[in-house]
């Protein structure tokens, strides 16, 4: 027998599903475009530091939206909301496809990424609240799933069908996606009012603690390394590795798996200490970047590399389970925050990366920089961790607190 949501409309398994599709729109819109970043310069003639704007361009859009939606929409009914944030994915990413210069694709871009954070936290808000009290984890975890299969098997497939057609047919793809998402949120998700209003006063309240912004340095500077790499795996593999096309996909997808693994184990170490958890995952990433630029030449090894530095990723949900704990209050802002942080590593990287190649690095030497935006994270960790020793009560089981992102 299916579970009903509270109106006893639909079953909640279908409107978890719909959720889902959404947070897989995301991920595409997001992900897809860093192993396209070699068609992109062939179309527009430019060199893979520019067509890298395209990333740091969507970040930004992440960055602007998040706060921006989160206030203007916070006591707005979750289900006009949710069709609004994918309208606006329809609209953006449909005009990307339709860029005729990079300018374009760039603004389009950025529009793409305004309703990413918003989209997550109403998504997750109202998971929690169609759930009863003691499976919100798992039914938070579900809605999350979306992002996790875009990058197991959505960002490979779409990788696929850029190198075979063009990155624009992806890009429309997408777009239809969120066109089909907008008409499901409309028809299955429910039409409820929120049950609680958001005050403003205590939102804002979290920006005065120091520990949430050195942890929120750990993702803007650490997981700038991921990034870095990510977004030149592919222009890597075809010019330093010259391995087939086809091989892209490949350690798209174990990248993908890399994230879903991490995000376990990790998840499972933190119980233990959420601390040491972190600060060893972020020096091993730092070896793994390291050992990127040694290893690029074999595709066998590279991929390896790839699938650990995609695991660090689980680090996301052991440091979002940190800050919820330092910062009772305002989880609303703490969730548009940990959006614009882990966006902002996604303008760093690229950007850090890109100019890294301006200035004469190989595509593989990248991961210098990574190794270095990952050491960047490790100080922000030992940061956090004077900061935490200072207070009298630390945390213990953060773990408890964790939302899973992916």
């Amino acid at each position: 027998m299916h579970h009903l949501d509270s109106q006893g409309r639909q079953p909640i398994g279908v409107i978890l599903l719909v959720l889902a599709l959404g947070t897989f729109i995301l991920g595409l819109t997001e992900f897809s475009m860093m192993p396209m970043l070699p068609l992109i310069s062939e179309t527009f003639a430019v060199t893979p530091g520019q067509s890298g704007y395209a990333i740091s361009a969507y970040a930004i859009g992440v960055v602007i939206g998040a706060p921006v939606f989160m206030l203007v929409c916070a006591n707005m009914n979750k289900r006009n909301a949710l069709a609004i944030f994918v309208a606006i994915m329809f609209v953006a990413n449909g005009l990307s496809a339709m860029a005729q210069t990079l300018e374009q694709l760039v603004l389009f871009r950025l529009l793409s990424g305004l309703p990413h954070g918003a989209y997550f936290g109403t998504a997750l808000l109202l998971a929690a609240q169609l759930a009863p009290a003691h499976r919100r984890a798992s039914f938070m975890a579900k809605v999350f799933m979306g992002l996790t299969i875009a990058t197991i098997v959505g960002v490979p497939l779409v990788t696929l069908i850029g190198q075979s057609l063009s990155w624009r047919y992806c890009l429309a793809l997408v777009a239809l996606l969120a066109l089909i998402a907008f008409v499901l949120v409309l028809w299955l998700v429910p039409n409820q009012a929120n049950k609680e209003h958001t005050h403003l006063g205590d939102q804002l309240e979290v920006l005065k603690n120091p520990l949430v912004w050195s942890i929120l340095g750990i993702i803007i500077i650490g997981f700038g390394g991921v990034f870095c790499i990510y977004t030149y795996i592919a222009d890597t593999i075809l010019q330093v590795t010259q391995s087939a096309a086809v091989t892209i996909s490949i350690a798209m997808v174990m990248f993908g798996i890399g994230c879903t693994l991490g995000n376990y184990v990790l998840g499972k170490a933190a119980d233990h200490s959420a601390l040491i958890t972190t600060g060893a995952a972020l020096l091993g990433a730092t070896l793994f970047a390291l050992l990127y630029v040694n290893v690029a030449t074999n595709i066998y090894l590279l991929c390896g590399v790839i699938f650990f530095i995609g695991f660090s990723v689980g680090l996301g949900t052991v440091i979002q389970s940190l800050l919820m704990q330092v910062s009772p209050q305002g989880h609303a802002m703490i969730g548009a925050l940990v959006q614009c942080a882990f966006n902002t590593a996604n303008a760093i990287g690229p950007w850090a990366g890109g100019m890294a190649l301006t200035y004469g690095l190989q595509m593989n030497e990248t991961g210098y920089v990574s190794a270095s935006l990952f050491a960047g994270g490790l100080v922000m960790w030992a940061l956090s961790v004077v900061l935490l020793r200072r207070k009298a009560a630390a945390p213990v089981d953060y773990q408890q607190y964790a939302t899973r992102r992916l």
